[in-house]
Protein backbone atom coordinates (compact mmCIF):
# COMPACT_ATOMS: atom_id res chain seq x y z
CA UNK A 1 0.00 0.00 0.00
CA UNK A 2 1.25 3.66 -1.00
CA UNK A 3 1.92 5.90 1.82
CA UNK A 4 -0.91 7.76 0.45
CA UNK A 5 -3.35 5.50 0.57
CA UNK A 6 -2.18 3.96 3.75
CA UNK A 7 -2.47 7.74 4.80
CA UNK A 8 -6.16 7.45 3.82
CA UNK A 9 -6.97 4.38 5.57
CA UNK A 10 -5.44 5.07 8.29
CA UNK A 11 -7.69 8.45 8.86
CA UNK A 12 -11.08 6.46 7.39
CA UNK A 13 -10.27 3.91 10.15
CA UNK A 14 -10.00 6.18 12.84
CA UNK A 15 -12.36 8.59 12.07
CA UNK A 16 -14.76 4.78 12.36
CA UNK A 17 -13.21 3.62 15.30
CA UNK A 18 -14.10 7.02 17.41
CA UNK A 19 -18.25 6.61 15.55
CA UNK A 20 -18.19 3.17 16.28
CA UNK A 21 -17.67 4.08 20.42
CA UNK A 22 -19.91 7.15 20.38
CA UNK A 23 -22.72 4.91 18.63
CA UNK A 24 -21.88 2.08 21.13
CA UNK A 25 -22.38 4.77 24.17
CA UNK A 26 -25.79 5.89 22.53
CA UNK A 27 -27.00 2.78 21.72
CA UNK A 28 -26.20 1.42 25.26
CA UNK A 29 -27.39 4.44 27.19
CA UNK A 30 -30.76 4.31 25.48
CA UNK A 31 -31.00 0.47 26.07
CA UNK A 32 -30.37 1.46 29.68
CA UNK A 33 -33.01 4.35 29.86
CA UNK A 34 -36.17 2.07 29.47
CA UNK A 35 -38.30 4.97 30.02
CA UNK A 36 -36.51 6.91 32.51
CA UNK A 37 -32.50 7.52 33.98
CA UNK A 38 -31.88 8.86 37.09
CA UNK A 39 -35.68 10.60 36.77
CA UNK A 40 -35.54 11.81 32.97
CA UNK A 41 -37.82 10.03 30.55
CA UNK A 42 -36.38 9.52 27.11
CA UNK A 43 -38.26 12.44 25.53
CA UNK A 44 -36.83 14.48 28.02
CA UNK A 45 -33.40 13.13 27.25
CA UNK A 46 -33.70 14.03 23.69
CA UNK A 47 -34.36 17.72 24.37
CA UNK A 48 -32.01 18.38 26.88
CA UNK A 49 -30.13 21.59 26.31
CA UNK A 50 -26.39 21.17 25.17
CA UNK A 51 -23.93 22.67 27.53
CA UNK A 52 -20.59 23.94 26.95
CA UNK A 53 -19.40 22.29 29.43
CA UNK A 54 -20.97 18.80 28.03
CA UNK A 55 -19.31 19.96 24.57
CA UNK A 56 -15.57 20.29 26.31
CA UNK A 57 -16.74 16.92 28.14
CA UNK A 58 -17.50 14.86 24.48
CA UNK A 59 -14.02 16.65 22.94
CA UNK A 60 -12.42 15.08 26.46
CA UNK A 61 -13.66 11.77 25.73
CA UNK A 62 -13.24 11.46 22.08
CA UNK A 63 -9.64 12.76 22.07
CA UNK A 64 -8.98 10.10 24.97
CA UNK A 65 -10.24 7.26 23.00
CA UNK A 66 -8.51 8.08 20.01
CA UNK A 67 -5.49 8.69 22.16
CA UNK A 68 -6.07 5.06 23.77
CA UNK A 69 -6.16 3.38 20.37
CA UNK A 70 -2.77 4.94 19.61
CA UNK A 71 -1.13 3.96 22.62
CA UNK A 72 -2.16 0.51 22.60
CA UNK A 73 -0.83 0.18 18.52
CA UNK A 74 -4.24 -0.10 16.95
CA UNK A 75 -3.00 2.37 14.33
CA UNK A 76 0.39 0.58 13.66
CA UNK A 77 0.85 -1.48 10.53
CA UNK A 78 -0.83 -4.84 11.35
CA UNK A 79 0.07 -6.70 8.49
CA UNK A 80 2.17 -9.57 9.98
CA UNK A 81 0.17 -9.86 13.13
CA UNK A 82 -1.85 -12.62 13.96
CA UNK A 83 -5.77 -12.33 14.47
CA UNK A 84 -5.69 -13.01 18.16
CA UNK A 85 -3.12 -10.26 18.92
CA UNK A 86 -5.18 -8.33 16.94
CA UNK A 87 -8.32 -9.24 18.39
CA UNK A 88 -6.46 -8.83 21.99
CA UNK A 89 -5.15 -5.56 21.40
CA UNK A 90 -8.64 -4.51 20.40
CA UNK A 91 -10.26 -5.32 23.69
CA UNK A 92 -7.65 -4.02 25.58
CA UNK A 93 -7.89 -0.34 24.01
CA UNK A 94 -11.82 -0.83 23.99
CA UNK A 95 -11.24 -1.92 28.34
CA UNK A 96 -9.20 1.23 28.80
CA UNK A 97 -11.67 3.07 27.22
CA UNK A 98 -14.63 1.76 29.13
CA UNK A 99 -12.27 2.77 32.53
CA UNK A 100 -11.72 5.91 31.50
CA UNK A 101 -15.68 6.40 31.26
CA UNK A 102 -16.31 5.30 34.23
CA UNK A 103 -13.58 6.99 36.33
CA UNK A 104 -14.88 10.23 34.46
CA UNK A 105 -18.45 9.66 35.28
CA UNK A 106 -17.52 8.69 39.08
CA UNK A 107 -15.14 11.84 38.98
CA UNK A 108 -17.85 14.38 37.61
CA UNK A 109 -20.97 12.29 38.68
CA UNK A 110 -22.54 11.70 35.48
CA UNK A 111 -25.31 10.01 36.81
CA UNK A 112 -26.41 8.72 33.20
CA UNK A 113 -23.42 6.46 32.83
CA UNK A 114 -24.25 3.67 35.24
CA UNK A 115 -22.06 0.45 35.81
CA UNK A 116 -25.13 -1.26 33.32
CA UNK A 117 -24.21 1.02 30.83
CA UNK A 118 -20.22 1.01 31.16
CA UNK A 119 -20.87 -2.94 30.59
CA UNK A 120 -23.35 -2.69 27.41
CA UNK A 121 -21.06 -0.15 26.15
CA UNK A 122 -17.88 -2.31 26.39
CA UNK A 123 -19.42 -5.49 24.98
CA UNK A 124 -21.28 -3.49 21.84
CA UNK A 125 -17.79 -1.44 21.36
CA UNK A 126 -15.66 -4.74 21.48
CA UNK A 127 -17.87 -6.98 19.36
CA UNK A 128 -17.89 -3.77 16.70
CA UNK A 129 -14.70 -2.36 16.32
CA UNK A 130 -13.55 -6.16 16.44
CA UNK A 131 -15.77 -7.24 14.00
CA UNK A 132 -14.88 -4.14 11.47
CA UNK A 133 -11.27 -5.03 12.18
CA UNK A 134 -11.78 -8.67 11.19
CA UNK A 135 -14.38 -7.59 7.95
CA UNK A 136 -11.09 -4.49 6.90
CA UNK A 137 -8.20 -7.82 7.22
CA UNK A 138 -10.67 -10.03 5.19
CA UNK A 139 -11.22 -7.21 1.98
CA UNK A 140 -6.95 -6.31 2.13
CA UNK A 141 -5.97 -10.28 2.47
CA UNK A 142 -8.25 -10.67 -0.71
CA UNK A 143 -6.31 -7.41 -2.29
CA UNK A 144 -2.65 -8.58 -1.84
CA UNK A 145 -4.31 -12.19 -2.72
CA UNK A 146 -4.67 -10.51 -6.64
CA UNK A 147 -1.79 -9.15 -6.54
CA UNK A 148 -2.44 -5.29 -5.39
CA UNK A 149 -0.66 -3.61 -2.33
CA UNK A 150 2.37 -5.85 -2.69
CA UNK A 151 6.15 -5.17 -0.64
CA UNK A 152 8.69 -6.35 -1.78
CA UNK A 153 11.65 -8.08 0.67
CA UNK A 154 15.12 -9.19 0.47
CA UNK A 155 16.25 -11.00 2.79
CA UNK A 156 19.73 -11.20 4.50
CA UNK A 157 21.88 -14.43 5.17
CA UNK A 158 20.32 -18.00 3.94
CA UNK A 159 20.66 -20.01 7.15
CA UNK A 160 17.20 -22.10 8.84
CA UNK A 161 15.46 -18.82 10.30
CA UNK A 162 15.61 -16.93 7.06
CA UNK A 163 14.64 -19.62 4.87
CA UNK A 164 11.91 -20.65 6.64
CA UNK A 165 11.15 -16.63 7.50
CA UNK A 166 10.89 -17.11 3.25
CA UNK A 167 8.29 -19.82 3.11
CA UNK A 168 6.36 -18.87 5.66
CA UNK A 169 6.11 -15.18 3.95
CA UNK A 170 5.13 -17.62 0.49
CA UNK A 171 2.40 -19.67 2.22
CA UNK A 172 0.83 -16.71 3.41
CA UNK A 173 0.30 -14.91 0.14
CA UNK A 174 -2.70 -12.57 1.89
CA UNK A 175 0.25 -10.61 4.06
CA UNK A 176 0.81 -8.78 0.42
CA UNK A 177 4.78 -9.73 0.89
CA UNK A 178 7.11 -10.78 -2.10
CA UNK A 179 10.38 -12.20 -1.61
CA UNK A 180 12.74 -11.01 -4.04
CA UNK A 181 15.57 -13.47 -3.09
CA UNK A 182 18.75 -14.13 -0.42
CA UNK A 183 21.64 -12.21 0.25
CA UNK A 184 24.77 -13.85 1.09
CA UNK A 185 27.97 -15.22 0.22
CA UNK A 186 28.38 -17.51 -2.18
CA UNK A 187 29.44 -20.41 0.26
CA UNK A 188 26.65 -19.65 2.57
CA UNK A 189 23.80 -20.07 0.24
CA UNK A 190 22.67 -23.86 -0.17
CA UNK A 191 19.62 -23.74 1.86
CA UNK A 192 18.58 -20.87 0.37
CA UNK A 193 19.15 -22.44 -3.16
CA UNK A 194 16.78 -25.04 -1.93
CA UNK A 195 14.01 -22.35 -0.76
CA UNK A 196 12.77 -21.74 -4.40
CA UNK A 197 14.33 -18.16 -3.93
CA UNK A 198 17.43 -17.23 -5.85
CA UNK A 199 20.52 -16.08 -4.30
CA UNK A 200 19.95 -12.18 -5.60
CA UNK A 201 24.16 -10.50 -4.60
CA UNK A 202 26.71 -11.02 -1.77
CA UNK A 203 27.12 -9.23 1.28
CA UNK A 204 29.51 -7.08 -0.76
CA UNK A 205 27.31 -6.17 -3.78
CA UNK A 206 24.00 -5.02 -1.40
CA UNK A 207 24.64 -1.73 -2.17
CA UNK A 208 24.43 -1.96 -5.65
CA UNK A 209 21.76 -4.39 -5.91
CA UNK A 210 19.62 -1.60 -3.82
CA UNK A 211 20.30 1.43 -6.45
CA UNK A 212 19.03 -0.53 -9.17
CA UNK A 213 16.13 -2.68 -8.10
CA UNK A 214 12.65 -2.00 -6.17
CA UNK A 215 13.21 -2.54 -2.60
CA UNK A 216 10.52 -1.67 0.24
CA UNK A 217 12.08 -3.99 3.22
CA UNK A 218 14.87 -5.87 4.11
CA UNK A 219 14.60 -8.27 6.55
CA UNK A 220 18.31 -9.41 8.21
CA UNK A 221 18.59 -13.20 9.60
CA UNK A 222 22.37 -12.95 9.75
CA UNK A 223 23.83 -13.87 13.13
CA UNK A 224 24.74 -10.61 14.92
CA UNK A 225 27.55 -12.47 17.30
CA UNK A 226 29.21 -12.90 14.12
CA UNK A 227 28.47 -10.67 11.63
CA UNK A 228 28.09 -7.80 13.91
CA UNK A 229 30.51 -5.35 11.54
CA UNK A 230 28.47 -6.44 8.11
CA UNK A 231 24.94 -5.98 10.10
CA UNK A 232 25.99 -2.77 11.17
CA UNK A 233 27.02 -1.38 7.93
CA UNK A 234 23.83 -2.95 6.04
CA UNK A 235 21.66 -1.52 8.61
CA UNK A 236 23.32 2.30 7.85
CA UNK A 237 22.84 1.37 4.31
CA UNK A 238 19.41 0.63 3.85
CA UNK A 239 18.87 3.92 6.49
CA UNK A 240 20.39 6.00 3.83
CA UNK A 241 18.26 4.61 0.90
CA UNK A 242 15.06 4.88 3.49
CA UNK A 243 14.43 1.67 2.84
CA UNK A 244 12.18 -0.10 6.03
CA UNK A 245 14.73 -2.93 7.62
CA UNK A 246 13.47 -5.89 9.88
CA UNK A 247 15.51 -7.25 12.03
CA UNK A 248 15.19 -10.88 13.80
CA UNK A 249 17.25 -10.07 17.50
CA UNK A 250 18.66 -6.90 18.68
CA UNK A 251 18.92 -3.58 16.78
CA UNK A 252 21.76 -2.08 15.95
CA UNK A 253 22.73 1.33 16.37
CA UNK A 254 21.42 3.93 14.10
CA UNK A 255 21.60 7.57 13.85
CA UNK A 256 18.22 8.91 11.84
CA UNK A 257 16.04 5.48 11.49
CA UNK A 258 13.94 4.70 14.57
CA UNK A 259 12.94 1.19 15.64
CA UNK A 260 9.41 -0.67 16.18
CA UNK A 261 8.14 -4.09 16.59
CA UNK A 262 6.74 -6.14 14.25
CA UNK A 263 5.26 -9.56 14.57
CA UNK A 264 4.56 -12.47 12.63
CA UNK A 265 2.62 -14.97 13.76
CA UNK A 266 4.05 -14.68 17.15
CA UNK A 267 7.45 -13.77 16.23
CA UNK A 268 8.47 -10.21 16.92
CA UNK A 269 11.20 -8.39 14.84
CA UNK A 270 12.27 -4.91 15.02
CA UNK A 271 11.55 -2.70 11.90
CA UNK A 272 14.33 0.73 11.79
CA UNK A 273 12.93 3.14 9.29
CA UNK A 274 13.80 6.74 8.79
CA UNK A 275 11.15 7.36 6.08
CA UNK A 276 7.99 9.83 6.73
CA UNK A 277 5.90 7.64 9.20
CA UNK A 278 2.18 7.25 8.56
CA UNK A 279 0.35 9.97 10.64
CA UNK A 280 -2.64 12.34 10.34
CA UNK A 281 -0.43 15.28 9.46
CA UNK A 282 1.35 12.82 6.42
CA UNK A 283 -2.78 12.10 5.63
CA UNK A 284 -3.79 16.10 5.48
CA UNK A 285 -0.53 16.40 3.18
CA UNK A 286 -1.91 13.96 0.77
CA UNK A 287 -5.40 15.52 0.99
CA UNK A 288 -4.08 19.09 0.34
CA UNK A 289 -1.63 17.60 -2.59
CA UNK A 290 -4.98 16.63 -4.31
CA UNK A 291 -7.43 19.35 -3.41
CA UNK A 292 -5.04 22.19 -4.31
CA UNK A 293 -3.70 20.09 -7.81
CA UNK A 294 -7.58 19.45 -8.80
CA UNK A 295 -8.40 22.95 -8.54
CA UNK A 296 -5.56 24.52 -10.05
CA UNK A 297 -6.01 22.28 -12.74
CA UNK A 298 -9.74 23.11 -13.15
CA UNK A 299 -8.82 26.93 -12.67
CA UNK A 300 -5.66 27.36 -15.10
CA UNK A 301 -7.00 25.49 -17.79
CA UNK A 302 -7.23 27.91 -19.55
CA UNK A 303 -3.61 29.04 -19.42
CA UNK A 304 -2.85 25.28 -20.22
CA UNK A 305 -4.81 25.33 -23.27
CA UNK A 306 -3.38 28.76 -24.23
CA UNK A 307 0.32 27.39 -23.82
CA UNK A 308 0.01 23.96 -25.31
CA UNK A 309 -1.41 25.83 -28.32
CA UNK A 310 2.06 28.38 -28.62
CA UNK A 311 4.46 25.66 -28.12
CA UNK A 312 2.57 23.61 -31.10
CA UNK A 313 2.27 26.67 -33.48
CA UNK A 314 6.53 27.47 -32.44
CA UNK A 315 8.11 24.31 -32.67
CA UNK A 316 7.85 20.56 -34.12
CA UNK A 317 7.04 18.11 -31.94
CA UNK A 318 4.30 16.99 -29.14
CA UNK A 319 2.89 19.42 -26.03
CA UNK A 320 3.77 17.46 -23.69
CA UNK A 321 7.46 16.29 -22.34
CA UNK A 322 7.44 12.63 -20.65
CA UNK A 323 10.92 11.64 -19.12
CA UNK A 324 11.25 8.88 -16.90
CA UNK A 325 12.24 10.26 -12.95
CA UNK A 326 13.46 8.14 -10.36
CA UNK A 327 10.55 8.64 -7.32
CA UNK A 328 9.36 6.84 -4.10
CA UNK A 329 12.17 4.06 -2.93
CA UNK A 330 13.15 4.45 -6.77
CA UNK A 331 9.96 3.77 -8.53
CA UNK A 332 10.29 4.96 -11.66
CA UNK A 333 7.62 7.18 -13.26
CA UNK A 334 7.19 9.86 -16.07
CA UNK A 335 7.08 13.20 -15.57
CA UNK A 336 4.77 15.62 -17.40
CA UNK A 337 5.89 18.90 -18.52
CA UNK A 338 5.40 21.22 -20.89
CA UNK A 339 8.02 20.69 -24.00
CA UNK A 340 10.54 23.62 -23.82
CA UNK A 341 13.09 22.25 -26.33
CA UNK A 342 13.68 21.00 -29.99
CA UNK A 343 12.37 17.44 -30.56
CA UNK A 344 15.66 15.57 -30.03
CA UNK A 345 16.92 17.29 -27.53
CA UNK A 346 17.69 14.58 -25.32
CA UNK A 347 19.62 13.00 -28.88
CA UNK A 348 21.93 16.06 -28.07
CA UNK A 349 22.80 15.97 -24.83
CA UNK A 350 26.36 13.88 -25.29
CA UNK A 351 27.42 16.69 -27.61
CA UNK A 352 26.54 19.12 -24.29
CA UNK A 353 28.17 17.70 -21.29
CA UNK A 354 32.07 19.45 -21.64
CA UNK A 355 29.50 22.41 -20.95
CA UNK A 356 27.53 21.13 -17.61
CA UNK A 357 28.06 24.08 -15.31
CA UNK A 358 26.34 22.22 -12.34
CA UNK A 359 28.05 20.39 -9.70
CA UNK A 360 27.71 16.63 -9.10
CA UNK A 361 25.80 14.58 -11.28
CA UNK A 362 23.11 16.62 -12.37
CA UNK A 363 23.10 18.71 -16.26
CA UNK A 364 22.31 21.96 -16.46
CA UNK A 365 23.42 25.30 -18.37
CA UNK A 366 22.43 28.41 -18.59
CA UNK A 367 21.87 29.00 -22.34
CA UNK A 368 21.12 25.64 -23.48
CA UNK A 369 21.03 25.78 -27.30
CA UNK A 370 18.25 22.91 -27.25
CA UNK A 371 15.40 25.64 -25.53
CA UNK A 372 13.11 26.92 -27.67
CA UNK A 373 12.27 30.93 -27.24
CA UNK A 374 8.55 29.54 -26.23
CA UNK A 375 10.41 27.53 -23.78
CA UNK A 376 12.79 29.69 -22.84
CA UNK A 377 9.74 31.94 -20.98
CA UNK A 378 8.31 28.92 -19.94
CA UNK A 379 11.26 27.98 -17.93
CA UNK A 380 11.89 31.42 -16.97
CA UNK A 381 8.32 31.44 -15.09
CA UNK A 382 7.83 28.15 -14.56
CA UNK A 383 4.54 27.23 -16.38
CA UNK A 384 6.33 24.61 -18.01
CA UNK A 385 5.96 23.05 -14.72
CA UNK A 386 2.06 22.95 -14.75
CA UNK A 387 1.38 19.67 -15.84
CA UNK A 388 3.38 18.21 -12.48
CA UNK A 389 -0.03 18.56 -11.11
CA UNK A 390 -1.30 15.77 -12.83
CA UNK A 391 1.44 13.40 -11.06
CA UNK A 392 0.26 14.53 -7.93
CA UNK A 393 -2.71 13.60 -8.57
CA UNK A 394 -1.38 10.02 -9.54
CA UNK A 395 0.01 9.84 -6.77
CA UNK A 396 3.35 9.69 -8.25
CA UNK A 397 4.39 13.41 -6.58
CA UNK A 398 3.79 15.91 -4.14
CA UNK A 399 3.22 19.21 -4.25
CA UNK A 400 6.61 19.62 -1.39
CA UNK A 401 9.11 17.09 -1.91
CA UNK A 402 12.83 16.55 -3.32
CA UNK A 403 12.16 17.11 -7.02
CA UNK A 404 12.51 13.77 -8.62
CA UNK A 405 15.57 13.38 -10.87
CA UNK A 406 16.44 12.01 -14.62
CA UNK A 407 17.63 8.50 -14.49
CA UNK A 408 20.63 10.40 -15.70
CA UNK A 409 21.66 12.24 -12.80
CA UNK A 410 20.51 9.18 -10.01
CA UNK A 411 23.35 7.13 -11.76
CA UNK A 412 25.46 9.79 -11.18
CA UNK A 413 24.86 9.46 -7.28
CA UNK A 414 28.47 8.64 -5.85
CA UNK A 415 27.16 8.76 -1.38
CA UNK A 416 24.49 6.25 -0.19
CA UNK A 417 23.57 8.88 2.17
CA UNK A 418 21.93 11.19 -0.51
CA UNK A 419 20.09 8.47 -1.63
CA UNK A 420 17.47 8.77 1.38
CA UNK A 421 15.82 11.61 -0.32
CA UNK A 422 14.20 9.20 -2.24
CA UNK A 423 12.49 7.42 0.60
CA UNK A 424 9.43 10.06 0.28
CA UNK A 425 7.08 10.98 -2.59
CA UNK A 426 9.03 13.70 -5.17
CA UNK A 427 7.34 17.31 -5.55
CA UNK A 428 6.96 20.12 -7.27
CA UNK A 429 8.91 21.92 -5.06
CA UNK A 430 11.16 21.92 -2.68
CA UNK A 431 13.85 23.84 -0.30
CA UNK A 432 16.17 23.77 -2.99
CA UNK A 433 13.64 25.70 -5.35
CA UNK A 434 12.71 28.49 -2.86
CA UNK A 435 16.20 28.61 -1.93
CA UNK A 436 18.26 29.59 -5.05
CA UNK A 437 17.49 26.11 -7.41
CA UNK A 438 20.51 26.21 -9.73
CA UNK A 439 22.56 28.58 -8.09
CA UNK A 440 23.29 26.29 -5.62
CA UNK A 441 25.85 23.23 -5.68
CA UNK A 442 24.87 19.74 -5.55
CA UNK A 443 26.38 18.91 -2.13
CA UNK A 444 24.01 21.66 -0.83
CA UNK A 445 21.21 20.35 -2.67
CA UNK A 446 21.02 16.80 -1.27
CA UNK A 447 21.67 18.32 2.08
CA UNK A 448 18.66 20.44 1.97
CA UNK A 449 16.71 17.58 0.56
CA UNK A 450 17.74 15.65 4.06
CA UNK A 451 16.76 18.67 5.56
CA UNK A 452 13.57 18.36 4.54
CA UNK A 453 13.06 14.78 5.44
CA UNK A 454 14.46 15.35 8.98
CA UNK A 455 11.89 18.44 9.98
CA UNK A 456 9.13 18.29 7.91
CA UNK A 457 5.83 18.95 9.31
CA UNK A 458 3.03 20.48 7.51
CA UNK A 459 4.00 24.06 8.39
CA UNK A 460 7.03 23.60 6.72
CA UNK A 461 4.90 22.41 3.43
CA UNK A 462 3.01 25.52 3.96
CA UNK A 463 6.32 27.78 4.18
CA UNK A 464 7.46 26.24 1.47
CA UNK A 465 4.67 26.72 -1.04
CA UNK A 466 4.46 30.18 0.10
CA UNK A 467 8.09 30.95 -0.36
CA UNK A 468 7.78 29.45 -3.83
CA UNK A 469 5.56 31.75 -5.54
CA UNK A 470 7.84 34.63 -4.79
CA UNK A 471 10.91 32.98 -5.95
CA UNK A 472 8.60 31.84 -9.28
CA UNK A 473 7.69 35.57 -10.12
CA UNK A 474 11.39 36.50 -9.56
CA UNK A 475 12.77 34.11 -11.41
CA UNK A 476 15.93 33.45 -9.29
CA UNK A 477 18.37 30.79 -10.00
CA UNK A 478 15.96 29.42 -13.04
CA UNK A 479 17.75 27.46 -16.01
Amino acid sequence: MSSAKRNLYLGVLKALNLCILVVAFAVSSLINVRGSVAGVSIASFFSIRVKLANCLIFALILLVWHGTFHICGQYRSQRLISRRSMLAGTLKAVTLCSVFLGMLAVLLRIEMITLAVLVLFWLLASVSVAGTRLIIRGCLEVVRKNGRNLRYILILGTNRRAVEFARRLHTKPELGYRVLGFVDQRWHHADGLQSGYPLCCSLDTLSEYLRRNVVDEVASFLPLRSFHEQCSHIAGLCEQHGIFTRFDSEIVDLKIARPETDELDGNVHIIAHSSLRDSWPTLVKRLVDVLVSFVLLAFLAPVLVTIAVIIKLTSKGPVLFLQERVGLNKRRFFMYKFRTMVQNAESLLPQLESLNEASGPVFKIRNDPRITPAGRFLRRTSLDELPQFLNVLRGDMSLVGPRPLPLRDYEGFTEDWQRRRFSVRPGITCLWQVTGRSNIGFDQWMELDLKYLDEWSIWLDLKILAQTIPAVMKGSGAA
